[in-house]
């Protein structure tokens, strides 16, 4: 392929690049019309995949294949430098999802829930509102990738709603798995993209595939097996109450999974947009529990202030970033990054058994793989 402006670019005046040069296998350059319209150029630039090496070139962008990336500006030499590969992020983000996890196990583990609610959430927003004042004051200077729209009155009712949904599935899980061992609260969560499906079914109107249909047997078939190796340490799961709070937990965590592709696909809020502002919403829904808690309202438990509460914010951050990070590569799988995300389910089971001594680890391994398996079949399905 010669020079000349990459098939696909929009041809229209507001588009920021002048022209544009491929060099085979080594990749490509993009010349802009004043460093002012750099960052918007980088923006549309995360749908295309280049082939080859990074191109080193003075007043244009530079870019690496199949691989996320962040913008230097340095005088008058801009260019994006790599991140990872999207298998990578999306092996670092269970990695992180499955921290969250142990963190969460930790930090309610003979602890009052509601207070670890509440300072986990101020965490997370404490965070989102470093950002948003960073945007206001300096406008520029953060990352596509962090920047937030500016909203409606309805547009923010929406996000509210988000964070309602999400604040009913958090609190259902923490109490739960608080009282059950992670080596089988970390397998039921795992159940969230079965019940998405369940949803777009019935909501939207979806057809499933013969692969699906064959990851839905299979992970229904493993979680009666998981819970016959639940009733081994007493737990039966049809009649104990803390099961029953994980999965309504684990319901409304797939509700919340449908609204983000509403919210996401048809209404087309941005991810950071979502993020910062569900964040935002969710403490102020936690806070008046926090302040029952404080008066006692309630009968209830003491509080332990632990350095795994934060953490529970921070990994959820981190794991997410990464996890939005993967979805945006162009070379990508959606299905593949999400089958892999569910690994987060064998760092939990793993943690549990290490650091919080639960037992039958060897008659929970084989349910729990199915459930891997059948989650996967479901999603590459």
């Amino acid at each position: 392929m010669g020079g000349g402006m990459m098939a696909g670019w929009p041809q229209n005046r507001q588009s920021p690049v002048l022209a544009m040069q491929w060099y085979g296998d080594r990749g490509f350059e993009l010349k802009f019309a004043s460093p002012a319209q750099v960052s918007g150029g980088l923006a549309r630039l995360t749908a295309f995949q280049p082939a080859g090496k990074a191109l080193p070139v003075k007043r244009s962008a530079r870019f690496l294949t199949r691989q996320a990336f962040a913008v230097n500006c340095l005088g008058g030499l801009y260019h994006a430098r790599t991140l990872m590969h999207w298998i990578t992020a999306a092996l670092l983000s269970a990695l992180f999802l499955g921290l969250y996890e142990l963190c969460t196990k930790h930090a309610v583990r003979e602890n009052a829930v509601m207070p670890v609610l509440f300072f986990s959430t101020l965490t997370g927003a404490a965070v989102w509102f470093a950002l948003l004042g960073v945007q206001a004051i300096h406008p520029g200077l953060l990352p596509a990738s962090l920047v937030t729209d500016a909203l409606t009155p309805f547009q923010h009712l929406q996000l509210a709603l988000k964070s309602g949904i999400v604040a009913a599935s958090w609190v259902f899980t923490y109490f739960a798995i608080k009282h059950l061992p992670l080596s089988l609260g970390s397998p039921i969560r795992s159940l969230s993209p079965l019940l998405t499906l369940f949803g777009a079914i019935l909501i939207l109107g979806e057809r499933p595939t013969l692969l699906e249909c064959l990851g839905v047997m299979t992970t229904i078939l493993s979680f009666i097996g998981l819970s016959f190796a639940g009733s081994r340490e007493g737990i039966h799961f049809h009649r104990n109450k803390w099961v029953g709070f994980l999965l309504l937990g684990t319901f409304f965590g797939a509700v919340s999974s449908l609204y983000d592709k509403y919210l996401l696909g048809r209404q087309h809020f941005s991810v950071p947009t979502v993020q910062a502002w569900f964040s935002v919403y969710l403490l102020v829904f936690f806070l008046p529990f926090a302040i029952g808690w404080q008066r006692r309202w309630w009968p209830r438990k003491e509080f332990h202030w632990r350095w795994s509460i934060p953490l529970i914010a921070l990994s959820l951050l981190v794991a997410d970033y990464i996890y939005f990070s993967a979805l945006r590569d162009p070379a990508s799988l959606v299905s593949l990054v999400m089958s892999l995300r569910r690994g987060s389910t064998l760092v939990g089971f793993a943690g549990g058994l290490l650091f919080f001594g639960e037992r039958n680890g060897w008659q929970k391994l084989p349910a729990v793989i199915g459930i891997l398996v059948g989650i996967a079949l479901t999603i590459l399905g």
